[in-house]
């Protein structure tokens, strides 16, 4: 077995990440969801999640919820991406509630509901901009409401949700979670009751929370990604007064196999590379470079990777190498040395859901209440 690419979690900072995210939105009227899909479902980040006083937990892949189970993680379990109908039989039996957008699945969730003897929860999402799931005609949304309310005894409708920014980049706002808040109300008039879920969306939408902004209301939040590395708001929104998540929880290490001194512009007629692109090349001369046993089969885009060492830059790589610049390095890094990353969600999301990739747990008590 490999000892690097080695992943250590420091589960006492993720602990500070969740206590951090889960009290402010408690103060604000907000149960958290505490969504595990980022590192493959860990019962470790589970239990962090749980112990912070995440309302439940939740992911996108039913392995992971079984994973879980399996280790003892209670729920309740909640599935954030829209079932296909053949894992309906898996979605009634691990979990409690699930995000759904289509009649003719909830139709089908009743009917194995009935089969296994169980009540299940469901949030029916709208869409509003983001173009990903949820119900884009607003009338349908709470038509589609009413009817699991009246003609679907075993789907308790738990309330409505919206994603925001996964795939348009479309921002929350306090106008689109009004929005939300107004169609939750239109629901409740049309059931003639209250919703016990108004979920307004995932890490992104903790910026109102963040600035104070968000609209009374909203009280249930999907979040991952802002606990787990505590870096897309920080760094990528450049949000800079959020310093109390922490972005080293999670640290990346690799090996150097080689150093050497070459030219920085290939040599000889120019094809595609591993994996089908053209990259383009700047030409700086002779320079040092060291090789990591690290590939994009391990974390994906390399380019993107955060290095902790002074003066290096990585500049490419393939399947299973890393190539780096360190002519600028203050450390003269030598075959053997190990060097530091932060991590990128994306990064986070290849990394731990491979099976050869040597993870470690530092600070294990965190995972207790």
């Amino acid at each position: 077995m490999r000892q690097y690419p080695q992943l250590e979690f420091d589960l006492a900072l993720l602990r500070s990440n969740a206590d951090a995210v889960i009290s402010r939105c408690r103060g604000m009227g907000i149960r958290v969801c505490g969504v595990i899909k980022g590192v493959d479902g860990m019962p470790e980040a589970a239990r962090v999640l749980r112990a912070a006083g995440a309302a439940e937990l939740g992911t996108s892949r039913l392995e992971q919820v079984a994973k879980c189970r399996a280790a003892g993680v209670p729920g309740p379990w909640l599935l954030i991406r829209i079932p296909g109908l053949t894992e309906l039989p898996d979605v009634v039996a691990l979990c409690e509630t699930s995000l759904q957008s289509e009649w003719p699945t909830l139709l089908a969730l009743e009917e194995e509901c009935l089969r296994q003897n169980k009540t299940h929860r469901v949030i029916v999402m709208t869409d509003l901009g983001d173009l990903r799931e949820g119900f884009w005609d607003k009338k349908e949304l709470v038509d589609v409401c009413e009817r699991v309310e009246r003609e679907l005894p075993h789907v308790h409708l738990a309330g409505i949700g919206v994603n925001l920014t996964c795939y348009g980049s479309t921002k929350p706002t306090p106008e689109k979670m009004n929005e939300l808040v107004g169609l939750a109300r239109q629901v409740e008039q049309r059931i003639g009751r209250k919703l016990e879920i108004v979920s307004g969306g995932a890490t992104s939408s903790f910026t109102l929370v963040h600035w104070g902004t968000m609209p009374a209301g909203v009280n249930h939040l999907r979040i991952g990604e802002a606990i787990l590395l505590g870096k897309d708001l920080q760094v990528d929104w450049g949000i800079r007064d959020m310093d109390y998540l922490r972005m080293d929880a999670l640290t990346l290490r690799a090996e150097v196999v080689e150093v050497k001194d070459k030219p920085t512009y290939p040599i000889g007629e120019f094809a595609i590379d591993a994996f089908g692109r053209k990259p383009v090349y700047e030409d700086r001369g002779i320079r040092r470079r060291a090789i990591l046993a690290l590939g994009r089969a391990d974390v994906g885009e390399l380019e993107s990777l955060i290095p902790r060492e002074p003066g290096l830059t990585v500049i490419g790589g393939s399947s299973d190498h890393c190539i780096v610049d360190v002519e600028d390095c203050p450390r003269r890094l030598q075959v053997g040395d190990i060097v530091e990353f932060s991590l990128c969600y994306s990064h986070m999301l290849y990394a731990t859901a491979r099976s050869d990739m040597r993870i470690i747990f530092k600070n294990q008590s965190a995972q207790e209440e």
